[in-house]
């Protein structure tokens, strides 16, 4: 079995499911980016759009972790584009 570390979230506290979901599936793709250098292993030409959706929510998330609502409808989007590009998400 694997365990999810989750770094943007708080040690010790509550935190609703809402929440819990956007920052695991946001540490998912930090890892992909980060420990997997996922992007380095595809072929940008046929991969070229998947590769640029996932820079931009990698750098979203990078720059609002610390600060983004649950009730934010940028998040609920980023979210979203997130799920869209799920299945490219492999090494």
């Amino acid at each position: 079995m694997k365990k999810l570390k989750i770094k943007s979230l708080p040690k010790k506290r509550w935190v609703d499911k809402d929440m819990l979901m956007l920052h695991c599936c946001f540490q998912i793709l930090s890892d992909y980016v980060n420990k997997e250098d996922g992007l380095k292993h595809c072929d940008y030409e046929t991969h070229k759009e998947e590769i640029e959706t996932c820079r931009e929510l990698f750098n979203w998330w990078e720059e609002n972790k610390k600060t983004v609502s649950i009730d934010s409808l940028e998040a609920d989007e980023m979210l979203l584009k997130l799920i869209k590009i799920r299945g490219f998400l492999w090494t």
